[in-house]
């Protein structure tokens, strides 16, 4: 066993794993990940409109990511920001919707064919708001916050560092038989091992699982995210990873990862079941509630792709003009579906029931 707290783990080994990952335990584990993958994804294709669910499943990613970087802010400070114009926007907000941004530069990325070292960079200054790439300083170090004792000093040197995420590309392109799910959770564990940025390296690591599962066609579309059970279960993360660099344990941690994507998969496919139930629910409301004039699908569902609507929503998709698109609004305010709120110069609309239910456990 490598002295991996106390100097750079510069022999961090090189993928694939040694042991074969395949083991009784985690084929089991991958079976029931796999099943519930696949209905997910059925489910998610289902939907009318798939940004409905889409849009709210990203934003909570992006606050739980973040959080667990000790990057903290409210749902409703999210959803403002990502409706109103204002500038006085609090930094960690900001930080909180770059990741957004990245993820979606991510995907638009998977589209040209790439997955690669230059991916990760891209991916990492867009969360950072930076133009820096791998670490070429000397000295970043993963402590425990309370002692400050050094956990684990991963390895340094631009050139080996770039090395080892080379190897970690080809073993990700690698036709290799091993199942996907298997090999997310071995890619996620390299990745963090590698460290290669001063910062940003668990959230950059979070979006390669979501990009590599649609890279592998597992997903069409971004609805998968592990950062609420890695939340749930951060001290068994911790453990986890540190018990494969200490002990080469990989057989816990890939079923650990495997059961994230099993639970995640079934709570999102009954957040998608709680979404389709509300705007059916709305929908209703909406035709008894509202003029004939006022009333039509295409209006509810947009107010659905995410919690905040203002008049440029409905002028833009082009279904009303500017004072028609304000009187909607209004209607739909006095109907008991949406509720005003002053955002600087702004009027933003909040869709009551989808925020309460986007802001529930």
């Amino acid at each position: 066993m490598s002295d991996y707290a106390n100097q750079p783990y510069n022999i961090l080994p090189l993928l694939p794993p040694e042991k074969n990952p395949e083991t009784p335990d985690v084929l089991k584990a991958a079976i029931a990940a796999n099943r519930s993958l696949a209905e997910l994804k059925g489910k998610a294709e289902s939907l009318p409109n798939p940004t409905i669910l889409i849009n709210s499943i990203v934003m909570q990613e992006a606050k739980a990511s973040s959080e667990i970087e000790n990057v903290v802010t409210t749902n409703d400070k999210l959803f403002m920001a990502l409706s109103a114009n204002d500038q006085q926007t609090d930094p960690q907000t900001k930080e909180v919707l770059r990741y957004r941004q990245a993820l979606w530069e991510g995907v638009s990325e998977l589209e040209k064919g790439s997955f690669g070292p230059d991916l990760y960079i891209k991916l990492m200054q867009i969360i950072k708001g930076t133009e820096l790439g791998i670490r070429d300083d000397s000295g970043t170090v993963i402590a425990n916050p309370n002692t400050r004792k050094i956990i684990y000093w991963p390895p340094e040197g631009k050139e080996l560092i770039r090395k080892l995420l080379e190897n970690l590309e080809s073993y990700i392109h690698a036709d290799d038989k091993t199942d996907p799910l298997i090999k997310m959770a071995v890619m996620h564990y390299q990745f963090e091992a590698i460290h290669p940025f001063e910062d940003g390296n668990g959230r950059t690591g979070r979006i390669l699982n979501i990009l590599y599962l649609i890279h592998q066609g597992l997903l069409h579309q971004p609805v998968l995210y592990l950062s609420d059970y890695i939340i749930s279960h951060k001290s068994d993360y911790y453990r986890l990873l540190r018990e494969v660099t200490e002990q080469d344990a990989w057989e816990h941690w890939i079923v650990f990862m495997l059961e994230a994507v099993k639970s995640t998969a079934d709570r999102t496919m009954k957040r998608i079941d709680e979404i389709r139930k509300l705007l059916d629910e709305t929908l209703e409301l909406a035709k008894e509630k509202l003029p004939d004039r006022v009333y039509s699908k295409e209006l509810i569902e947009l107010l659905f792709e995410q919690p905040y609507c203002k008049v440029k929503f409905l002028v833009d998709r082009g279904l009303a003009k500017r004072q028609t698109a304000a009187d909607y609004l209004k209607e739909l305010e006095s109907a008991g579906i949406l509720k005003s709120k002053q955002a600087g110069r702004e009027v933003l609309y909040l869709n009551i029931r989808l925020y309460d239910l986007l802001a529930s456990p």
